[in-house]
C-alpha cells in the first residue's frame, strides 16, 4: 500500500546553484563534483548539470541564481503526493520550481529572489523550513 504524503521538513542549502546545459554526447565536466550538492541527468537531447554556481565557468551555457531546498528524508519510494504537497503551494504563490529527485529524497530549486516567498508559502502549507 502506498504511504500518503505528509508535511515535510526542508533545509535551505547555503550555496547558490546554477543549471547547465550541454550536448547529449558531451562528457560530464570534471569541475562538477567539487561542490557539496550536484546532480547530472543525461537524455538523448541533452546533458543537464546542477551544481554550485561558483564552479561554473563563464563559457558554459548556464542559468544561475538558484537557491536549493532539501527535503529531509529518507522518503519512501511508495510515498505519494510529496511533490504535489510541495509544489501546489509554490504554484499558488506564482513560484517556479526546478525539481530533482534522488533515491532517498527530493530537492527544489527556486530563484534566489523568490526564496523568501517560497519559504512563506511552504510554511503556510504546513511544511517546516529551516536554515
Amino acid at each position: 500500500m502506498n504511504e500518503p504524503a505528509r508535511s515535510c521538513e526542508l533545509v535551505v542549502l547555503q550555496n547558490n546553484y546554477g543549471i547547465c546545459k550541454f550536448g547529449p554526447k558531451e562528457p560530464v565536466p570534471a569541475w562538477v563534483d567539487d561542490g557539496d550538492f550536484w546532480s547530472v541527468s543525461r537524455t538523448r537531447e541533452e546533458l543537464s548539470v546542477i551544481c554550485e554556481e561558483q564552479l561554473i565557468p563563464s563559457s558554459v551555457h548556464a542559468e544561475g541564481g538558484y537557491s536549493c531546498l532539501y527535503v529531509l528524508g529518507p522518503l519512501g519510494l511508495t510515498m505519494v503526493g510529496v511533490w504535489a504537497s510541495l509544489t501546489t503551494s509554490l504554484a499558488d504563490a506564482g513560484i517556479s520550481v526546478f525539481a530533482i529527485s534522488t533515491f532517498d529524497t527530493d530537492y527544489l530549486l527556486v530563484r534566489q529572489e523568490e526564496l523568501p516567498d517560497a519559504i512563506d508559502a511552504l510554511r503556510e502549507s504546513g511544511h517546516v523550513v529551516q536554515f
